[in-house]
Parts: C-alpha cells; sequence; structure tokens
C-alpha cells in the first residue's frame, strides 16, 4: 500500500503531487526547490543558500517518511548554471558527506 507523506517542515506541492510516499519500505521523493515551507518563497541570496535550503527540504521529507539523507540511493540535480556547480558541491557534501554520498547525475 503507498503511504503519502506530508510536512509542513518542507513546502507543499505547487501541483498535483505530494511531496513524498512510501511503497514497500521504500521512500520516495518529489524533487525540492528551494523554497522556505511557511511562506512559500524562494531562497533568497545565490546557489549556495537556494541548496542548502533544497536539501532541507528533502531530509524533512525523508524524515517524515522514516528515512535520512543516509539512506538516500540516487539524487538528480539540476543547475541552471554549471559555473555553480563547485558552490553547490561545497553544500551538498555538507549534507551527504565526501564519501559516502548517493549516486548522483547534475544536469544543466
Amino acid at each position: 500500500m503507498k503511504v503519502i507523506i506530508n510536512t509542513d517542515k518542507a513546502p507543499s506541492a505547487i501541483g498535483p503531487y505530494s511531496q513524498g510516499f512510501i511503497f514497500n519500505g521504500l521512500v520516495f521523493t518529489s524533487g525540492q526547490l528551494p523554497l522556505y515551507p511557511k511562506t512559500m518563497n524562494l531562497t533568497e541570496g545565490g546557489i549556495k543558500e537556494q541548496t542548502w535550503q533544497a536539501l532541507l527540504n528533502l531530509k524533512f521529507v525523508l524524515e517524515m517518511g522514516g528515512a535520512s539523507l543516509e539512506t538516500v540511493l540516487k539524487t538528480t540535480c539540476f543547475l541552471k548554471n554549471m559555473d555553480d556547480f563547485n558552490a553547490f558541491n561545497e553544500v551538498y557534501e555538507t549534507f551527504f558527506g565526501k564519501i559516502n554520498g548517493p549516486a548522483r547525475s547534475c544536469i544543466q
């Protein structure tokens, strides 16, 4: 049975989808934007602040589903500009670590 994940610690869905769901013990999450959950406003600042907020949102959805960043197997990251890649990685590493991070695709 599919169980919907819903937390007020992450932005609500802005379309006809859920923040995530649990199915057969696996947690699936929707993509996370750098939005403040309470206001639904875009995070102020640059790529580092936006990455921090998006990953914090992901963390809260995972935790509501009984998972954690340590259990993530794969991420797909979308950057507006690949010139931000190094700054993005600095923040990403603080959430996932340098060695044990999930498999990842990062595209522009």
